[in-house]
């Protein structure tokens, strides 16, 4: 069983999640694979002092992709599981603020 601070991987910025940011209050993590909904409640409650709502949880496939200048070069890159985390409306999580 992972502790709390295996818990949480680390967290995914891209374009979408910014956009979940800032209209939606959601959080996007990359999580342990063995992780549980409440467990990464938990997780998020106790490391950042913030009231959870809501986690889904997404098991992201391993993807085949070719590798660069190379056409026969197939490279399987590893599946992750990650936590979409809804935040109550007043509540913030700091190392997503600023990033865009």
């Amino acid at each position: 069983m992972p502790t709390l601070y295996d818990i949480l991987r680390r967290p995914r910025v891209t374009e979408k999640s910014n956009y979940q940011v800032s209209k939606l209050h959601q959080y996007v993590f990359e999580v342990d694979r063995d992780a549980t909904k409440t467990q990464v409640k938990d997780a998020v409650e106790t490391l950042f002092d913030v009231k959870v709502l809501r986690v889904n949880v997404v098991n992201a496939p391993a993807k085949r992709t070719r590798r660069a200048r190379s056409r026969r070069l197939m490279v399987r890159n590893r599946g992750f599981k990650k936590a979409i985390v809804t935040l109550a409306p007043e509540d913030r999580i700091p190392i997503f603020e600023g990033v865009e």
